[in-house]
């Protein structure tokens, strides 16, 4: 049983295909073929169940998926801790992330983090809050940006302080308010993120007994400000998913000030490579002042 077979057993889940973990490997289809049956001749059973919709895990599979992932993370903290100490930088870092982090601050840091460490590869894995938790749980991705709560197993370095605030079309009767009252927004139709988008502005609701009339449920930050824009419900966004409002779209404060707390999620002991990525974070949101917790 060799680590490369474990890397072909996990290049197959990732990608989803033989022919796509054989692109990722650099291997031929019939040697990810003959990799992936070595493995299940090694254990004894079937790892994946090849049909007419693709590959997918067998029950067996599954099991074993989380072992296999686990010492692949090993393997690879290995390799970078033996070239940190040869003076070298290599590995992977697999950085999770939503929208707004990917839009407005990710382009610029990892031109920076692979200007300063070009021996270290970036994977972007984008998700809602919950699956980017249950990913760095689960060891998909190394560290992840996320808002609080977190669970109390990871790591959290807090870095912004995003102001949520609530939008609403030119056209509605209350666009002219500076402040838009807990009560108001209870009686207004109201568009929502999608389950797992929309934690903080759920704890707003918690904190003020609002029952909310939620009118629509949609996961895009653009179909959201689309739909405001014509005067279909207002919304709550946070402050950095505002940045490109159109002109007919008008931003009230709430009546008190509510806000989402972001920062870069871990488990603990992480790899060189992770360290220096979260690192890269702090010191470019530094930079632009935009370190704000």
């Amino acid at each position: 049983m060799t680590i490369s077979r474990f890397e072909v057993f996990y290049a197959i889940v990732e990608s989803g295909g033989l022919t796509k973990a054989g692109e990722m490997l650099n291997l031929t289809q019939s040697g990810i073929s003959h990799a992936i049956t070595s493995l299940e001749t090694e254990f004894g059973f079937s790892l994946l169940t090849r049909g007419r919709s693709g590959i997918s895990l067998t029950s067996n599979g599954e099991r074993m998926l989380a072992y296999i992932r686990e010492i692949l993370i090993l393997n690879d903290r290995m390799k970078q801790e033996a070239a940190a100490i040869n003076g070298l930088e290599m590995g992977v870092v697999r950085i999770g992330t939503f929208t707004s982090v990917a839009t407005q601050w990710l382009p610029h840091i990892i031109k920076q983090f692979e200007d300063d460490h070009s021996g270290i590869v970036v994977k972007l894995f984008e998700g809602d809050y919950s699956t980017l938790e249950q990913w760095i749980s689960n060891g998909v991705i190394d560290c992840g940006f996320l808002t609080l709560p977190t669970p109390k197993s990871l790591e959290f370095l807090p870095l912004k302080k995003d102001k949520m605030l609530c939008i609403l079309s030119d056209q509605h009767p209350l666009h002219t308010q500076d402040k838009i009252s807990f009560k108001q927004i209870q009686e207004e139709p109201l568009i929502m993120p999608k389950e797992g988008w929309d934690n903080e502005i759920k704890q707003i609701f918690r904190e003020n007994n609002i029952k909310p009339n939620v009118k629509f449920e949609v996961s895009d930050d653009q179909t959201i400000i689309a739909m405001v824009q014509n005067n279909l419900g207002i919304s709550i966004r946070p402050e950095m998913t505002l940045s490109h409002i159109p002109n007919n779209v008008r931003i009230l404060n709430l009546e008190n000030e509510s806000f989402r707390f972001i920062g870069m999620a871990t488990k603990p002991n992480m790899s060189p490579a992770t360290k220096k990525f979260i690192d890269c974070v702090h010191s470019w949101l530094s930079e632009h002042n935009l370190l704000d917790y």
